[in-house]
């Protein structure tokens, strides 16, 4: 018999009000054997018999620790206890540093979900993990983009987009998964490199965060978290706004010149998403808030104004009535 608790029915309701997760479908569950993945398993499992998805879980290997595989072990034995299939994946050599790790993480939720013709992929981020991600893309310039980072729902990759990556615990704080498993007496893997300080979040997570909740606000994790989540909603309008301007401005047939006058009497936090768009797609990679704003200022610049070079041998100069990316 299911040990129906309050998280059971928030996350049911969740589910329901924002169809994250609907019925039938089949879900690939991330799960390291940490408390919060374990939370999301169980409440998952639990939750089944209403929904009726077809469950599986996925766990990857880095081969960082000496005890990897003892974590394999333990959660391949939870999921045989749990009667749920595993998918376990093993790095061929360990990744170099959090980025390398996470793009063989999801490139391994890809291919497992492609093979396996799942339809959802679902990762045990909380609102804790909501506010790190705020606090570390802050200090690191990030705009209203990466403040609004880890959103409930999105296409795993561009490449398998039609595979939706769900986060259906950012309701849920890290203290609540933790006594959600306190609670159902869920054995927890403890994973020693979530107490190494040599990395970012980690340091977020043990010493500035409980700063923040013990001197300026207890809530504040679960306050940073709503934060996110409304400038989520701004960050969507503002680029649906940009888009459509960026298509009446941008020459036929190119992306390499770009008409100002639609822009001129433009907001600013629009004329600088749609110069975004237009350096991105014409030099077909990313740029900086300095290029940017060297090209947004050309919007009412002179005839024959021209940034500084951008990387590259490439540069924006001002072609009345259009901006261009040239060569020099």
């Amino acid at each position: 018999m299911i040990n129906w608790t309050d998280d059971h029915a928030r996350l049911h309701q969740l589910l329901k009000a924002r169809n994250l997760l609907p019925a039938e479908s089949r879900v690939l569950i991330a799960v390291s054997g940490g408390q919060d993945s374990l939370c999301l398993l169980r409440l998952l499992l639990d939750l089944q018999p209403h929904w009726h998805w077809s469950l599986a879980v996925i766990h990857c290997d880095h081969q960082w620790r000496s005890d990897s595989a003892a974590n394999v072990a333990h959660v391949r034995s939870l999921c045989q206890g749990w009667a749920v299939p595993i998918y376990v994946e093993v790095a061929p050599t360990p990744p170099k540093g959090e980025a390398a790790a996470r793009n063989w993480r999801y490139q391994c939720f890809q291919e497992i979900a492609q093979a396996a013709q799942f339809d959802y992929v679902v990762t045990g981020h909380t609102a804790s993990d909501r506010a790190e991600t705020l606090i570390y893309n802050l200090v690191r310039g990030s705009g209203s983009d990466g403040l609004q980072s880890l959103g409930w729902s999105r296409g795993l990759s561009q490449a398998c987009p039609q595979i939706q990556l769900v986060r259906p615990l950012l309701r849920f704080t890290r203290l609540e998964t933790a006594e959600f498993c306190q609670l159902l007496k869920l054995p927890v893997w403890e994973d020693s490199t979530n107490q190494a300080l040599q990395y970012a979040r980690n340091r977020i997570r043990l010493e500035v965060l409980p700063y923040f909740a013990q001197h300026l606000n207890p809530r504040s994790a679960l306050h940073l978290a709503q934060t996110s989540e409304l400038l989520s909603a701004e960050v969507d309008y503002l680029e649906s706004q940009a888009t459509e301007l960026y298509q009446q401005a941008i020459a036929p047939q190119t992306d390499q010149q770009l008409d100002r006058r639609p822009l001129q009497a433009a907001h600013l936090a629009l004329q600088r998403r749609v110069m975004r768009q237009f350096l991105q797609n014409g030099l077909c990679r990313s740029v900086n808030f300095e290029q940017i704003e060297a090209a947004v200022a050309l919007i009412s610049a002179p005839n024959g104004s021209q940034t500084s070079t951008l990387s590259g041998g490439v540069c924006v100069r001002v072609v009345a009535p259009f901006l261009q990316i040239v060569l020099v």
